[in-house]
């Protein structure tokens, strides 16, 4: 049995398809003969940059609202290092929110 996490990342729509691209080539997203599995739901992001933040979209000290997509996929342990190095390196915020888990799966 492979180890399995599950893999939650918040983005700006302008950018779902990048990450979603960055994340399944670095090996997100593998089910068996199938590669680049997802499932994404529309949200709302809400933040305030603080000071010293460089934010992508908004101003420090300024609470901001936008609309983003949350990406949720599985990852095998042996390349979530790798999955998350290409998450960072695709998303355009300075701080990318994301979650990130072991679960149970039989493989």
């Amino acid at each position: 049995m492979v180890p399995l996490h599950a893999l939650v990342v918040y983005v700006p729509d302008s950018h779902a398809e990048a990450v979603l691209t960055a994340i399944g080539d670095a090996g997100a997203g593998r089910l068996g003969k199938y590669s680049h599995c997802s499932f994404t739901s529309p949200g709302t992001g809400r933040f305030t940059p603080m000071a010293g933040a460089r934010p992508f979209i908004g101003t420090a000290g300024e609470p901001e609202e936008v609309s983003e997509v949350r990406i949720e996929c599985i990852v095998e342990e042996e390349v979530l290092d790798a999955v998350v190095k290409a998450l960072r390196q695709a998303h355009p915020y300075e701080e990318p929110a994301f979650l990130s888990w072991p679960v149970d799966g039989h493989r």
